[in-house]
C-alpha cells in the first residue's frame, strides 16, 4: 500500500497584498488634487462634447451649468452632514439656502451694501438662523423633527411669496442689482469667474464636512446616528452635538446661497420650496449618504440630468414619439424619478458603493499577467 501525497494548493496572496494594489492605494490620496486641478483648468479647454453639452467647455451656458452642478454639489455635502453621518432627516433644509440667496439680493439691491458686506451679514444671519431654529427644533427626535424643520421652511415660504415689506419680489423673484457687484463677477464674459467662485465654495464645503467627520466631534455625530442613548450614558449630551451639526449645515448651506445668487443673477421662490429639500435628500441617496464623495456626486450629477432633462423633453427627438411615450419623457421630474428608482433598487449604496456592488464582476475579467 502506497502513501498518496497530495500537494496543498498555491497560497493566493490577499489583493491588499500585491503590487497592483499598493500602487493604487499610495495613488488613491492624490485623487482629489487631481480632480480639483482638472476642474480648475476646464475653462481653459475648448473641447467640444456633443450630447453632453450644447456647446464647448468654456462657452458661458456650460461653465454656468457646471456652476450651478458644483453648487449643489456641496450643497448636497453640506446636507450629508445632517442625515447621512448624524442621522436627522430634516425637511427644512432649503431655509437656510433661501437665506442666503434672498438675503444677498435685499442687502446688495434694497439696501445697496457692497458684496462682501452682503455676502458676510447673510452668512452670519443664516447661520444665527439655524442656531434659533435648531435649538428647537432639535427638542423633538424622528419624523417630529422633520415636520418642524419643514414648518419653519413652509414660514419662510410664506414670507417670500407674499412680498414681506415689499423685499423680496414675491412670486416674480427679485432681480440681482449688478451695479453694486465687482466689476469681475458681471457679464457674460466674467462667467468663468463664477465658475471659479462655486468650485471655490464646493472645496470648502467638503474640506470642513471631511474634517467634521475625522474629529472626535465628528465620531460622535456618527455614534448618534447608530444610536443616541449610548451616547448619553458616556455622559455626552446629545442635543448640544446635534445642534453644532445643524448649525454648521445650515451655514454652509447659506454660503452655497450667496453663491447661488451671483450664479443665477437674482431670486426666485423656488428656492424656498420644500421641494429643493427632498431634492438634495434625493441627491444624497443617489451618491450614497455617510460616504465621502458619494453626496458631491450625487448633487453633481442630479442638477446636471434636471437641466439637460429639460432641454431634451423639449426636443424635437422626443414630440416625434408617439403619445404615450412624448408625455412621459418631456417631463424631467418623472425620468430623474425612473432613474432614482432604479438607482437606489440596482445600487442601494448609492454611487459612492458602485465599485463594491461592480468588485465580483470585475474579479471575472482576465488579467494581465
Amino acid at each position: 500500500m502506497t502513501n498518496s501525497v497530495v500537494e496543498a494548493p498555491p497560497a493566493q496572496v490577499p489583493d491588499e497584498l500585491t503590487a497592483g494594489h499598493s500602487r493604487w492605494h499610495g495613488v488613491r490620496p492624490f485623487l482629489p488634487v487631481v480632480a480639483l486641478v482638472v476642474a480648475a483648468i476646464v475653462p481653459y479647454s475648448t473641447a467640444n462634447l456633443p450630447g453632453i453639452f450644447e456647446g464647448p467647455l468654456n462657452s458661458p451656458g456650460t461653465l454656468q451649468l457646471l456652476a450651478i452642478c458644483l453648487v449643489f454639489g456641496g450643497l448636497a455635502a453640506g446636507y450629508d452632514l445632517l442625515f447621512g453621518r448624524t442621522g436627522m432627516l430634516s425637511f427644512g433644509h432649503a431655509l437656510y439656502f433661501a437665506a442666503g440667496v434672498y438675503g444677498t439680493d435685499v442687502l446688495v439691491t434694497r439696501a445697496g451694501l457692497p458684496l462682501w458686506q452682503a455676502a458676510l451679514l447673510a452668512v452670519t444671519g443664516g447661520t444665527v438662523l439655524a442656531a434659533l431654529l435648531g435649538a428647537v427644533a432639535l427638542r423633538t427626535v424622528g419624523i417630529a423633527f422633520a415636520m418642524v424643520t419643514l414648518a419653519f421652511a413652509q414660514v419662510g415660504a410664506i414670507l417670500v411669496a407674499r412680498d414681506f415689506g415689499g423685499l423680496t419680489g414675491g412670486e416674480e423673484g427679485l432681480p440681482l442689482d449688478v451695479s453694486g457687484l465687482p466689476p469681475a463677477l458681471v457679464g457674460v464674459t466674467n462667467t468663468v469667474n463664477l465658475y471659479w467662485l462655486a468650485l471655490a465654495y464646493l472645496t470648502l464645503v467638503v474640506f470642513v464636512v471631511h474634517r467634521v467627520s475625522g474629529s472626535p466631534t465628528g465620531r460622535v455625530l456618527a455614534g448618534l446616528r447608530d444610536d443616541e442613548r449610548r451616547i448619553g450614558v458616556l455622559g455626552l449630551d446629545p442635543y448640544r452635538f446635534k445642534l453644532v451639526a445643524f448649525t454648521l449645515a445650515g451655514g454652509l448651506a447659506t454660503a452655497g446661497g450667496v453663491v447661488y445668487c451671483l450664479i443665477v443673477g437674482g431670486a426666485s421662490p423656488h428656492v424656498t420650496s420644500s421641494e429643493l429639500t427632498l431634492s438634495l435628500l434625493v441627491m444624497v441617496v443617489l451618491g450614497g449618504p455617510g460616504t465621502r464623495w458619494g453626496p458631491v456626486l450625487g448633487g453633481v450629477l442630479y442638477m446636471y440630468l434636471d437641466h439637460r432633462l429639460t432641454a431634451f423633453g423639449t426636443s424635437d427627438a422626443v414630440n416625434d414619439l408617439p403619445a404615450f411615450l412624448s408625455r412621459p419623457l418631456s417631463q424631467p421630474l418623472f425620468v430623474l424619478g425612473t432613474v432614482f428608482i432604479l438607482a437606489v433598487y440596482f445600487f442601494p449604496g448609492g454611487l459612492a458603493g458602485l465599485r463594491t456592488r461592480l468588485a465580483p464582476l470585475l474579479r471575472l475579467l482576465p488579467r494581465r499577467p
